[in-house]
């Protein structure tokens, strides 16, 4: 079963550039807030995963696809969807759609990491809620 998780938010004047298009590095800022947005639909929060488990949740990879813009003002949904589990990682699909239409796709590789910043087991109870 996929795990799947939406985040709608809205194009502001400060995430484009000076024809109001949106600056291909803020995507990534809207793929990050819907992952945290994910872990927030799950009863948990990123800090209460380094509190209570030490573990970070941190991007070893991302491929992202620009298909169309976005503009100021434009609303977008952020379709989130986990698609395989391992033992200290896990990735995730997202896409970025305008309407109907997909304007964005990427493809990411999350790893769980301690304090220190080495790869550490999934918790299990993180593990359960995203398998």
């Amino acid at each position: 079963m996929t795990k799947e998780f939406k985040y709608i938010t809205k194009i502001y004047y400060e995430d484009t550039d000076a024809g109001g298009v949106v600056y291909y590095a803020n995507y990534l800022k809207f793929l990050e807030r819907a992952r945290s947005e994910a872990v927030y639909s799950l009863g948990l929060s990123n800090k209460e995963l380094l509190d209570k488990e030490g573990i970070i949740i941190i991007v070893k990879s991302c491929n992202i696809e620009y298909k169309k813009p976005a503009k100021f003002e434009d609303e977008i949904q952020i379709i989130s969807k986990i698609n395989e589990v391992k033992n200290s990682s896990f990735k995730m699909h997202q896409i970025i759609k305008k309407n109907i239409t997909i304007i964005s796709e990427a493809d990411v590789l999350l790893v769980t990491v301690n304090k220190e910043g080495k790869p550490v087991r999934i918790p299990n109870l993180l593990k359960k809620l995203i398998s």
